[in-house]
């Protein structure tokens, strides 16, 4: 890890890395394969902020801190691995693949003391992952919306709208260079570590 910390990939502890170093690692790892009709690609750093506001705005009531905390750390273990795995490429990967992914989320859940998803908290989080999966495949790869459908089989129809624009304007779904990504996930997880 950049902070000199040492992260055991098959036998992950919550110890083995600094908020910094997760932070880096999800701003240098990219969606999509790392394809984008964009300069730059998108970082799971970017695309973990926008799911977070996404499952904020679907909620009748406010998240909870923790609840918040979740919803940024969803991928967090790709950024430990540095690895976004393609979707249609996971069960290729097999078992072992799976069982190493588990492990880390593991090990991220007990750092950060988040709760484990119920059911119906799991469900509407993946909606508002997927959600956030067909905007980016308009928007950042260049799909068409009946590709989405009928390629990708996500039926979630794609935002116009980017949320993240809300927060920290710019131009809508334009991928953040690696350092901004870096640091605007940072942000977003000391604030929410600050109302625990």
């Amino acid at each position: 890890m950049p902070s000199g910390k040492r992260l055991d990939l098959l036998n992950p502890t919550p110890d083995d890395w600094e908020d910094e170093d997760l932070a880096l690692g999800l701003a240098r790892t990219y969606r999509w394969g790392g394809h984008s009709a964009w300069p730059l690609p998108l970082s799971v750093a970017q695309h973990s902020i926008t799911v977070m506001l996404l499952r904020r705005a679907a909620s009748a009531t406010p998240l909870g801190p923790l609840a918040d905390l979740r919803e940024l750390l969803h991928d967090a273990e790709e950024g430990l691995l540095g690895f976004d795995c393609i979707s249609v490429l996971k069960p290729f990967l097999g078992d072992g693949f799976r069982d190493l992914t588990t492990r880390l989320d593991r090990a991220v859940f007990l750092r950060y003391g988040l709760p484990a998803w119920t059911p119906e908290e799991h469900a509407i989080h993946k909606r508002a992952d997927r959600l956030a999966a067909a905007s980016e495949a308009v928007h950042v790869v260049g799909w068409s919306a009946h590709e989405v459908l009928h390629t990708l089989k996500i039926t979630v129809p794609p935002l116009n709208h980017d949320p993240l624009t809300e927060v920290y304007g710019g131009q809508a779904w334009e991928p953040w260079p690696p350092g901004l990504a870096r640091d605007r996930f940072l942000e977003q997880l000391n604030r929410l570590k600050a109302r625990i």
